[in-house]
């Protein structure tokens, strides 16, 4: 079966449903959810499931590098995140599959997670991080996989000018106060990766495909 096909049917969904942002709009609802509950509940979440070297390493809760990603400072922190995963995010899981878009997705957002614990650790951080600014990043990756690696891509989002925005948003974290932006660049390194594999794995097995239609 073509590689495309695969990552794009697998987990049974109906046909007419494959091209719809399932994942995305999904998780930006949960995220929704949990901000409105942070509201109510005030610190309780973030205590729960803040990135943080004493709570990942000295109270050993690992589950906080996946927690924390449904974690957003305030209504701008959460809006921001949640457009680029609504428009960017839909875009990318309609040309990868509901499947490959959620491995990217949370694959980012781990690494980005684990990169910014690191640093934690080196530069002697105790502040907590929460956000999905990790995966988000994640999803920057993936896309300059796409545009790198895929001539159709290539030819609809100029690689020089992409690069160019991807590199400025890496810059506004550094200039701007209160930005995990070990997180991002983790993020977006996991992410295009991630994406890198894919794309040369579908490139791989269409031009298999096309050979086999030739014999």
């Amino acid at each position: 079966m073509n590689f495309l096909i695969f990552t794009k049917k697998v987990g049974g969904l109906p046909a007419r449903y494959k091209d719809m942002p399932i994942v995305s709009v999904s998780l930006a609802i949960i995220n929704t959810i949990v901000f409105i509950v942070c509201i109510f509940t005030r610190d309780l979440l973030y205590d729960m499931g803040g990135l943080s070297v004493q709570g990942v390493l000295g109270q050993q809760e690992y589950g906080r590098l996946l927690w924390s990603m449904f974690l957003h400072v305030d209504t701008e922190h959460l809006f921001s995140n949640m457009i680029f995963l609504l428009f960017m995010g839909a875009m990318l899981e309609k040309e990868t599959g509901h499947l490959c878009f959620t491995l990217v997705y949370f694959l980012s957002g781990l690494g980005g997670n684990v990169l910014s614990l690191v640093n934690k650790v080196i530069t002697l951080n105790s502040s907590m991080s929460v956000g999905a600014s990790g995966a988000i990043f994640g999803l920057d990756g993936l896309l300059l996989a796409m545009v790198l690696f895929s001539r159709e891509y290539r030819n609809t989002v100029p690689p020089v000018r992409f690069m160019i925005m991807v590199a400025l948003s890496i810059y506004d974290g550094y200039v701007i106060e209160n930005i995990d932006n070990a997180a991002h660049v983790g993020g977006l390194a996991v992410g295009f990766v991630t994406g890198s594999i894919y794309i040369l794995a579908r490139n791989l097995c269409q031009r298999k495909y096309k050979r086999e239609v030739q014999i």
